[in-house]
């Protein structure tokens, strides 16, 4: 038999110490700058009014408040104010340099070192069939600097090749397909060089005619690509013919350069300089660009 008891009426009623009972009634106060024309009460006198102005005085900041009636009255900043009936705690309003630079950092901080906007709590992708080829360390460690977290999105790898003397041979081996593409960037691809050369011959052969990019920039070296004004340079330095270029300008740059050691720590100090792909020339910007979009087209 299903026995219905009667309602039991609590008799200490609800736990008075559950929740946040140390909350104020008009709950708890919130900071908020000090805005010219945001209108606010002062507690204690009632005063309401608009913020016309915030100053120093006697070691203190205080704010000017405008009644409707035009009246103006001074009160010490911090707590002890009320916008709409709810507390807030006045603070000193961020000047407007400073808060177009706060929100230019903020901008910068949602962007990866090449423009392109951060994908944040996402993991790297398991790598692509597809590769980019790049000549050498230096050239794989700028693509690194810039364009790495997108290629870490993107499961994209890029390798150093150490010369094109052999890209004939590299895109054989590599075996290219519509699911394995290969992009390729050369230094100093213009017409008439010996890398121009090396490329026609090597995209000549049938393994290069659908799932081969090969693209190049002018320079000689990929330390070119760097903007000469972040060496401290108008433009860069034309170095005499038969001097290793690469110790002629950390020479024209007063850095040590006799040996290799030189010519490695040169470079990771003119890599340090590189902050984003605002540090860089056009010609190479587009040009990576252009392979992470080839290598990126299929799945």
């Amino acid at each position: 038999m299903l026995v219905t008891l009667p309602d039991v009426t609590d008799r200490y009623g609800a736990d008075v110490l559950a929740g946040d009972w140390r909350k104020p009634p008009r709950g708890r106060s919130q900071q908020v700058p000090a805005a010219t024309g945001l209108v606010v009460e002062e507690v204690e006198t009632g005063w309401c009014g608009a913020v016309v102005s915030v100053e120093k005085s006697g070691g203190m900041r205080v704010v000017h408040l405008e009644d409707r009636r035009g009246r103006i009255r001074a009160f010490p900043m911090g707590p002890g104010f009320l916008i709409d009936g709810a507390p807030v705690e006045l603070i000193a309003p961020v000047p407007a340099a400073e808060a177009a630079a706060l929100q230019a950092a903020r901008e910068a901080a949602s962007r990866t070192a090449s423009g392109s906007r951060a994908v944040a709590d996402t993991s790297a992708r398991i790598a692509r069939g597809s590769r980019i080829f790049v000549e050498g360390k230096h050239d794989a460690e700028l693509v690194e600097k810039v364009w790495g977290a997108d290629l870490r999105i993107e499961g994209v790898v890029v390798e150093p090749l150490h010369g094109v003397d052999d890209l004939r041979d590299v895109i054989r081996d590599f075996a290219p397909s519509p699911s394995h593409r290969l992009g390729v960037l050369v230094d100093h691809l213009v017409p008439g060089t010996k890398e121009a050369r090396i490329v026609q011959d090597a995209l000549a052969i049938p393994e290069a005619h659908r799932d081969v990019l090969v693209v190049g920039h002018p320079y000689v070296d990929v330390w070119q690509s760097i903007r000469p004004e972040r060496l401290g340079w108008e433009k860069w330095p034309v170095i005499p013919r038969g001097m290793s270029w690469k110790h002629g300008i950390l020479a024209a740059l007063g850095w040590p350069h006799e040996t290799q050691a030189d010519v490695a720590t040169g470079w990771q100090r003119m890599l340090g300089t590189v902050r984003s792909y605002t540090d860089l020339q056009p010609e190479l910007l587009g040009r990576v660009e252009e392979l992470i979009d080839f290598v990126t087209a299929v799945p």
